[in-house]
């Protein structure tokens, strides 16, 4: 919740950003682009630091790690410094507490009910975002973007002490033998990166996985900006935003009971057409901007915001089982990552070629139905449960 709350609070740093000094949209939006492609990056070398070492010092550094950037960007004056802190600081930080460490945990604790418990654990970057973008938000109205930094960044350094001290990192870590036991491949059969490599279900998560995240990225770190160059407030936008990620903590909690239910493939499709009517209202939006169209936007894009991950998430785990599991599953969620970052960085240069957005959003619904199409056609993710 902290880490990528945090992250994704970059949204209302734009528009303040670009105001003072001057720079294009798509400089803008490259910052977050780094943030991203390092988080993903990092995800692999992130998984292997916590098979060895294991949490506290993952998450407490990761804790550390994004406080210091924050508090550090308060005083930035060159757009290279935001790369370095804002984009690769905070990205190595909220890699190292974001879901590549927590799915290795779950799996330690959970088997039969994972896809729910991984969707609890992905909902917090829903509540993240409710949380944390109103907050950044008005620190940025009322007192300026660099005070905002500062504040953030102190909070999230007196948090980091409580992590690495007081929290049973143990007892997490340790999970319950009965669980673990029942999950760990057969002799002979325990899953390597190499191995895990040569099979479709792995190259299919990783396919979802990256075209999701260039369709959503391409204009969700912009849709603040969106909405206000469409008219509305900044408070109204950021609201907006908020309200998307807290109705993604439910979809998301969800995700896990309706995969058990349903299926993988059911959960995901149903996802993947609210995702795609939400990108139709934006289109709509870019004529005829209204509340109601903001409402229904807010409404089924939020719904289905963010689905797509604990449910991948949960079948590499569960089918990727053993030692090894979190450096594997750290180069499934790299993809995302890294097609979050190019998706960013591709929706600011469409805007700055086109002036608009409607060239972004038709790249966006290009890369949405790439993204669903493994669920239908590599059969190890079409009868998933």
């Amino acid at each position: 919740m902290l880490g990528r709350g945090l992250g994704d609070s970059y949204a209302v740093f734009l528009l303040p950003l670009e105001r003072e000094y001057g720079w294009a949209r798509t400089q803008l939006t490259s910052v977050y682009s780094v943030f991203l492609l390092v988080s993903g990056f990092a995800a692999p070398l992130i998984g292997m630091l916590f098979d060895r070492l294991g949490p506290r010092l993952v998450y407490s550094a990761g804790v550390a790690s994004i406080g210091g950037a924050y508090l550090a960007a308060s005083s930035l004056e060159h757009l290279w410094q935001f790369y370095l802190l804002i984009g690769a600081t905070v990205g190595i930080g909220v890699a190292m507490t974001g879901m590549v460490p927590a799915s290795a945990m779950l799996s330690r604790w959970f088997h039969a009910r994972l896809s729910r418990a991984i969707g609890i654990a992905f909902s917090a970057t829903g509540v993240g975002i409710i949380v944390f973008v109103p907050i950044a938000q008005f620190l940025v109205d009322s007192y300026g973007w660099r005070s905002a930094y500062r504040v953030l960044g102190i909070g999230m350094l007196v948090i980091a002490p409580v992590v690495l001290l007081v929290l049973p990192w143990r007892r997490f870590a340790a999970g319950r033998p009965a669980e673990r036991a029942s999950h760990l491949p057969a002799a002979g059969a325990e899953w390597t990166l190499r191995r895990a490599m040569g099979t479709r279900i792995y190259w299919g998560m990783v396919q979802a996985f990256f075209f999701t995240a260039v369709g959503m990225f391409s204009i969700f770190v912009q849709l603040v900006a969106f909405l206000v160059d469409a008219g509305f407030s900044a408070l109204t936008a950021a609201t907006a935003f908020g309200v998307c990620g807290m109705l993604s903590a439910g979809s998301v909690m969800g995700s896990g009971f309706l995969t058990e239910r349903f299926g993988a493939r059911q959960t995901v499709s149903v996802s993947f057409v609210g995702t795609i009517t939400g990108m139709l209202i934006l289109l709509a939006m870019t004529r005829y901007p209204s509340m109601p169209l903001l409402v229904a936007f807010v409404l089924t894009f939020g719904a289905s915001l963010g689905v797509r991950g604990p449910v991948i998430s949960s079948i590499c785990t569960r089918h990727f089982a053993g030692p090894r599991v979190a450096t594997i599953y750290g180069t499934v969620f790299a993809s995302n990552s890294l097609g979050a970052a190019l998706g960013s960085l591709a929706g600011g240069v469409l805007h700055d070629l086109t002036g608009g957005y409607v060239i972004g959003l038709a790249f966006s619904l290009c890369s949405i139905a790439l993204a669903s199409t493994p669920f239908w056609t590599v059969p190890a993710l079409r009868n998933y449960r």
